[in-house]
């Protein structure tokens, strides 16, 4: 049986290290061929959650203990505890290292090579491998899996429905530099994430940077605005560069430049597959847009489509008793279960805020409505409480305030 994986990001490699590890055969394809190109991802994530992925310590950049926010006024607010509480990860060490594990694992690892859907049944699939140096690869396998994070190449080249209008994809477009301070200017941005919210830096979006080995400081912006009144690339660049000058980082050498996609739906009920297709990360609508969070999100759902085709065997079973009942759809369904089990409402809660934020941020009332909720922060919450809320969702605390906010 032949797991074909499209996409070497975060889940596919973390499917592709799972399934070859349990003694699959597994083709992972990606159409990069260096790790560390376009490595658009902030990655900021807490300490507990670094170390419950097993993600390598070879791609920890910085560790933090503090939040910071700017207000739309320009104001800085400030939350520290006594510990770290997260880590910045080097995004193309950690795609490095993700896809060395695949190989060691027994994952035949292909780069610099996409894939394309010739024959899609629900017993299995016959792909098209194109190689970056012109050559072409017919393979037959038993799954496909996309990968190919919010570009859903795969699901759109299958025909598979994209979410209804009563639950579309929110999608957010960034755009970050890795800038080479010094010592004079990086110490307001290290042992802390730093935010800016409000429209005096970005409408319907945020600004940040965070901190990285050496000096190394990540500057980016993100836009989540509808669809009908989203913004050109060049709005973005001036945003960004509006940013820097104001942070007096203008003057930093840029090391880096990328930018990307982000988008998922809220609810996430659309359909993830077709037939022998299924997807898994961003394609299957993982990322959270509160805070742009994608990676861990996105191993967990590796973790979770490695345990539902590894079940599959027993799946057929399951699927031979059901009168009409197709093996694949069985799985599929499994698969989407064992999805919203784990995200659970608080998932869908901060979907439901990250939409009612980010778009509603386009006004002085809006800016206003950020610094009072900022302030109120400010008097309720720890440096930990924050990271509870923003990484966690632990809403309660917050109870009706938050019900009349989302209202």
């Amino acid at each position: 049986m032949t797991f074909l994986i499209a996409g070497a990001g975060p889940a596919g490699a973390r499917l592709a290290t799972a399934l070859s590890e349990a003694g699959k055969e597994v083709v992972l394809v990606d159409r990069l061929t260096n790790p560390h190109r376009n490595s658009f991802s902030s990655a900021a994530l807490s300490c507990a959650e670094a170390s419950r992925l097993n993600l390598p310590p070879s791609a920890w950049s910085a560790t933090w203990s503090g939040w910071q926010l700017l207000d739309p006024s320009g104001h800085v607010h400030q939350w520290w505890d006594a510990d770290p509480l997260g880590v910045v990860l080097d995004f193309g060490r950690l795609r490095s290292a993700m896809w060395s594990r695949a190989r060691a694992a027994g994952a035949e690892v292909l780069t610099g090579c996409t894939v394309r859907i010739e024959v899609l049944h629900s017993d299995g699939a016959r792909v098209l491998l194109q190689h970056g140096d012109g050559r072409r690869q017919h393979r037959s396998v038993k799954w496909v899996i996309d990968a190919t994070g919010s570009s859903r190449c795969l699901l759109r080249e299958a025909s598979v429905p994209p979410p209804s209008m009563l639950d579309p994809l929110l999608e957010g477009v960034g755009v970050e530099w890795l800038v080479q301070a010094d010592d004079r200017v990086a110490p307001r941005w290290l042992d802390r994430i730093s935010f800016f919210l409000g429209t005096r830096w970005i409408p319907h979006g945020y600004g940040w940077v965070f901190p990285m080995e050496n000096n190394r400081l990540k500057v980016g912006v993100c836009c989540l605005a509808p669809e009908q009144i989203r913004g050109s690339n060049s709005d973005l660049l001036a945003r960004l560069q509006a940013l820097l000058r104001n942070c007096k980082l203008e003057g930093c050498s840029v090391l880096d430049r990328h930018g990307g996609v982000v988008s998922s739906s809220i609810a996430r009920r659309e359909s993830l597959g077709s037939g022998a297709l299924l997807a898994v990360g961003d394609a299957a609508s993982t990322a959270n847009l509160l805070g742009g969070e994608g990676i861990r999100h996105a191993i967990d759902s590796a973790d979770l489509l490695a345990e539902t085709l590894l079940n599959a065997e027993g799946l057929n079973q399951v699927g031979r008793n059901q009168v009409g009942a197709d093996h694949a759809d069985v799985v599929r369904h499994t698969y989407e279960k064992a999805l919203h089990r784990w995200f659970g409402w608080r998932w869908r809660a901060a979907g439901k805020l990250a939409q009612r934020t980010w778009w509603g941020l386009d006004s002085s009332s809006a800016d206003r409505r950020v610094e009072r909720i900022i302030r109120g922060l400010s008097r309720t919450s720890s440096a930990r409480d924050l990271s509870n809320l923003l990484f966690h969702y632990r809403f309660e605390r917050y109870g009706l305030r938050l019900l009349r906010y989302l209202i």
